[in-house]
């Protein structure tokens, strides 16, 4: 999948997970948010085409964007009816997915979050405009923390919470400028808490990618894993069991609103990033607006210039901001990331490999010079190639 499913960008659904469930006995349910089919939103046809037996979400019609927090609730809620009525004859996997911490954010802030003492992200400069802006965000954070709560409770409360591998993630960084839409570790790094009955506690620092999870997901309840999957097993660090640790996670970005096609190798202590086209400004409609990119853009933003390529040392760099990729003692870093980059693109049929990705008819595509995602013209699209 190249890019956006509400862009026109299609997954192979035969190797959805809810599918591979299925076929294993599990009852699959889909409850809110899914990214795989259409719009987000779209919750009845997504369950139907992803393979979803059974469909939770509760009606969002006419809820727009800034609402939708609302349509989670409902939904936390619907979730926690059904689980009240589970009767335990077949074991089940239930995607329940938010709409926070997206944008947009709710308008009204929360009593439990204070603007004057929001923190932006760490790569974000400190103004009342972004101070106000990640108070919003946290506010959303506020709804995902509730919704969350008593989904867990109502596992709880049903004798079910021992019986249940819980797994929290989100699907990239923070709505921010420098962050979401990029291969920083602003953009890259996500939410994972796992829960296992009866499980090691404790936090990881080493190095997992979510093409992880569903390797390790069906070694947990051995069933076995299909020959397509990509990542790798990481049940063993969960079990408290001998696990030897990856050195290398990859990244990489065809398309947002954009074409921007870039990839990354993430070591323990270095990122080297390559771009893959000759564009050398940020493709700005791959930053959500918001407050915060408005402030950026009236202080030179659309002059900022991408290198085309880069190395960080996070050692010395964690912000990311200092590109060393043509210091001499970085050589030989740069030689063995580049060769290990070209090897996995090889290894998983990179299309990059071949030249640039034609655009398909049906695909949305802004072009590259575009201020924001939403277009009122159809024409302002990237035309199909003609290859």
């Amino acid at each position: 999948m190249l890019g956006l499913a509400q862009r026109g960008f299609e997954l192979e659904n035969s190797l959805h997970i809810a599918q591979v469930l299925s076929h294993n006995g599990y009852l699959t349910a889909l409850c809110g948010v899914q990214h795989e089919y259409k719009y987000y939103t779209d919750h009845t046809e997504a369950a139907n085409f992803l393979g979803y037996q059974l469909d939770l979400s509760t009606d969002n019609t006419g809820m727009d964007e800034e609402h939708l927090v609302d349509w989670d609730t409902n939904n936390a809620d619907n979730l926690v009816k059904w689980l009240d009525h589970y009767n335990d004859e077949k074991p089940f996997f239930i995607s329940y997915g938010m709409h926070s911490t997206h944008r947009k954010y709710p308008q009204n802030v929360s009593p439990d979050v204070s603007i004057d003492q929001a923190r932006p992200p760490i790569n974000i400069v400190n103004t009342p405009e972004t101070r106000a802006d990640f108070a919003a965000f946290e506010t959303s954070e506020t709804y995902a923390d509730r919704n969350l709560g008593v989904i867990l409770e109502a596992l709880k409360h049903n004798g079910l919470y021992e019986k249940t591998i819980i797994i929290v993630t989100t699907d990239h960084g923070v709505a921010f400028p420098f962050a979401k839409s990029t291969l920083s570790d602003e953009g890259i790094g996500v939410l994972l808490a796992i829960r296992l009955p009866n499980g090691t506690r404790g936090t990881y620092d080493g190095l997992v990618s979510q093409i992880d999870i569903m390797p390790t997901l069906f070694d947990l309840i051995n069933i076995k894993k299909p020959e397509y999957l990509e990542g790798r097993s990481f049940a063993n660090l969960l079990q408290g069991q001998t696990y030897s640790p990856d050195e290398e996670i990859f990244g990489e970005i065809n398309f947002h609103t954009s074409y921007e096609p870039v990839r990354a190798i993430r070591t323990k202590r270095y990122k080297y990033i390559r771009y893959f086209d000759d564009y050398d400004r940020l493709n700005l409609s791959n930053i959500d607006n918001s407050i915060t990119k408005k402030f950026y853009d009236k202080h030179g933003l659309r002059n900022f210039i991408k290198p085309r390529e880069a190395l960080y040392d996070l050692y010395y760099d964690v912000y990311e901001t200092n590109n060393v990729i043509d210091l001499p003692r970085y050589k030989e870093e740069v030689k063995v990331l580049r060769t290990k980059l070209l090897k996995n693109m090889k290894k998983t049929k990179d299309p990059l490999l071949k030249g640039p990705i034609p655009i398909q008819p049906g695909w949305k595509v802004n072009h590259r010079s575009s201020v924001t995602a939403h277009v009122s013209d159809p024409s302002e699209y990237e035309q199909p190639s003609k290859e």
